[in-house]
């Protein structure tokens, strides 16, 4: 049985970003966890041990978000990573880690890079 689980829209303030004012004051970002495993013994034993339990997988991806990367790339794959090395029970994974207000010339509500595996 193949069960999918969503994280939607953890928000951070973090200090990612190639400019030396979003390294110094930072920025708001969002980001999105979906993944799917094979979790069909918590179906049956109602037990927190036989699932990805989503309250770890947040800390995880707030401790990834607290370290700073110039780009939003690089914190996204770290994200991935760090999840599927604590929960190798997970076979499809995605993040999406949006940057709110972006630095750009013009008006945008957010850059938002997707990985997946």
């Amino acid at each position: 049985m193949k069960i999918s689980i969503e994280l939607k829209n953890m928000h951070f303030f973090a200090y990612h970003g190639v400019l030396e004012h979003e390294t110094i004051q930072g920025n708001n970002f969002s980001v999105t966890l979906r993944f799917s495993a094979d979790l069909s013994e918590a179906c049956t034993s109602d037990d927190v041990v036989d699932t990805v339990n989503y309250a770890e997988v947040y800390e995880l991806v707030k401790e990834e978000m607290s370290i700073p990367s110039k780009l939003i790339e690089n914190a996204a794959y770290r994200i991935l990573r760090k999840v599927k090395e604590a929960f190798p029970q997970i076979n499809l994974i995605e993040v999406a880690l949006s940057k709110m207000n972006p630095p750009v010339s013009g008006q945008m509500e957010q850059s938002t890079v997707i990985i997946s595996e």
